[in-house]
């Protein structure tokens, strides 16, 4: 039986060029100070994952099933209609989100129109306690 392999894994394609090509100027810009603000909430560079999630910091995983890769620690991705945020379960997500501003959740995603819509040093907590629950989790 042939293994899959995981299409999104970490690569060495500029994260610069990659978001200079996001089409929306607003979506690009706060992409750049998205990278900004996970560089200061991780103390670690941004990686590309796959060719449209910028990552930063990764683990290892494992499932029953014998599945196992790589995943980024905490990530987004400037999607068409917003602005996606990968982050954890911490303790305290819920009441950040309600003080966040205006947002949408589906599945552990995040999604933001554009930064201007949210309140950044909420965001930024938001990003700390992520990473730092990640790292704790996936005992990295």
């Amino acid at each position: 039986m042939a293994k899959n392999t995981n299409k999104t894994t970490e690569n060495e394609a500029s994260v610069a060029g990659f978001i200079n090509t996001v089409t929306d100027e607003t979506q690009r810009a706060d992409s750049f100070i998205l990278v900004d603000l996970l560089g200061e909430a991780t103390g670690l560079p941004a990686k590309m994952w796959g060719p449209a999630i910028v990552g930063f910091g990764s683990y290892h995983y494992k499932y029953e099933s014998g599945r196992e890769g790589d995943a980024p620690l905490i990530a987004f991705s400037p999607r068409k209609s917003s602005l996606t945020l990968y982050l954890s379960a911490f303790e305290g997500k819920e009441q950040l989100l309600q003080k966040l501003g205006k947002h949408k959740q589906s599945g552990g995603c995040t999604h933001i129109k554009k930064l201007t819509d949210v309140d950044t040093e909420v965001l930024k907590l938001m990003l700390s306690n992520s990473f730092a629950h990640s790292k704790v989790i996936h005992g990295v």
